[in-house]
């Protein structure tokens, strides 16, 4: 004759414990028993109920994994682009000639000059830097956050989105804006590649039950980076905050064009458009 009773080990007492609350609020009796000193404990039930009660445990532990406050971050996998260099000398290198040629009046971002068709200005201003302290400042954040997110997306797609977040912080200022304002800096290129590190955990959807709270974690955590640096005293928020939300966007793009990273002729491509919005612009700012 088939048993009566049947055994679901448990690792400890605790555990035992926990699973014969989780049986008694299905309606399934069940008894805490050690056999003996050195054997482990377990959960005698009745045959007819043992499918019942496994299934039961089973969900109960897939539902109380919990969020554990440690996590392995630091692993293989987690990339740093140190193209974002060639990025940093760019800045230095149209940081010295506009000191030598005056590149402000044709390159800085002007609402009133934009609105009247001057629509390179959107990209020429964010190679321009008001003094040595602005551009260093960009220039460190600048090369970590650009570094990062060329290493997660790709250098050519990284480099792109960050540029075209920049692009899109001063066109989001620009529409709010009322009257003539004129800005200049990356940091708006800065905050939207903050803004495209801090949406990649859209990624794991669907990979694991714990998706939802890293996608919020993330975003959470990317906000109170930009509180901090984005909305420091003396700086020009709404294009920091254009940046940062077209960022977002950006990476919540990328995040589900994954090949884009491995495709060497994809990262040719955006690596080639963005040479193309840097030249193209200041080439109709110089020429008008």
């Amino acid at each position: 004759m088939p048993p009566q009773v049947m055994l679901i080990a448990a690792r400890s007492l605790s555990q035992a414990m926990d699973w014969s609350l989780v049986l008694m609020s299905q309606g399934i009796g069940a008894e805490i028993q050690q056999a003996e000193t050195d054997s482990p404990w377990g959960l005698l039930v009745a045959s007819e109920d043992y499918h019942n009660a496994v299934t039961a445990i089973r969900q109960y532990r897939s539902e109380d994994r919990g969020w554990p406050w440690q996590k392995e971050v630091f692993r293989a996998g987690l990339l740093f682009d140190w193209g974002s260099l060639a990025w940093v000398i760019l800045l230095f290198l149209f940081y010295g000639l506009d000191a030598q040629l005056g590149l402000r009046g044709a390159g800085m971002m002007n609402t009133t000059a934009a609105a009247s068709g001057q629509w390179w200005r959107l990209f020429t201003g964010i190679l321009l830097h008001a003094d040595l302290a602005h551009l260093a400042a960009n220039a460190t954040l600048g090369a970590v956050f650009l570094g990062l997110t060329m290493g997660k997306f790709g250098t050519g797609p990284g480099l792109l989105a960050s540029y075209l977040a920049g692009v899109g912080g001063n066109l989001i200022a620009w529409f709010f804006s009322s009257g003539s304002v004129g800005s200049l800096g990356s940091s708006g290129m800065v905050t939207g590649s903050l803004g495209i590190l801090a949406i990649q955990s859209l990624a794991l959807r669907g990979r694991t039950p714990y998706a939802r709270k890293y996608i919020v974690a993330g975003v959470l955590a990317g906000i109170m980076l930009f509180v901090l640096l984005g909305l420091s005293p003396g700086t020009y928020v709404p294009a920091h905050l254009g940046g940062f939300a077209t960022g977002l966007v950006l990476g919540a793009i990328l995040t589900f064009l994954p090949a884009l990273v491995r495709n060497t002729a994809a990262n040719l491509c955006c690596g080639a458009v963005f040479t193309l919005l840097v030249l193209l612009p200041w080439w109709l700012a110089l020429s008008k």
